[in-house]
């Protein structure tokens, strides 16, 4: 199951960009969210990456943080006639044009992190209104 190392690989990322944000004050802002670009052709069954991502978040500054996937559709090009078209799944990698099997792949293999939102941090006690 890569998807468990897919999700490891995520939160690594992201628990790396909350170390360069705490910025020396020693600590990390929490992530709310997590929005990824994965390709039909990438080969992830998005329940396993779910699933490994709520595992792979326990203890981190991702616990309790929302999973959010994005398919990116296969497109490939003929190298022969410059034809533009979606491979579907399982891939069509031959050219409906002139069948030529010279083709590019143009997108389907994504697998990237597009967006993290960050929770607020908690407000200190010390500068809560005191209640009367």
């Amino acid at each position: 199951m890569h998807e468990m190392s897919i999700a490891v690989a995520v939160v690594e990322q992201v628990e790396e960009a909350a170390a360069r944000l705490a910025d020396g004050t020693g600590t990390a802002p929490c992530a709310a969210s997590v929005h990824l670009e994965v390709g039909e052709l990438a080969g992830v069954v998005a329940d396993a990456l779910s699933f490994s991502f709520g595992l792979a978040c326990t203890g981190t500054v991702l616990e309790g943080a929302a999973l959010t996937t994005e398919t990116v559709p296969g497109r490939a090009r003929c190298a022969r006639c410059v034809r533009d078209w979606p491979t579907g799944m399982p891939p069509d990698l031959c050219c409906p044009g002139c069948g030529s099997a010279a083709t590019e792949l143009l997108s389907g293999r994504e697998l990237r992190i597009t967006e993290v939102r960050w929770a607020e941090p908690p407000v200190p006690a010390a500068t809560l209104p005191e209640e009367r």
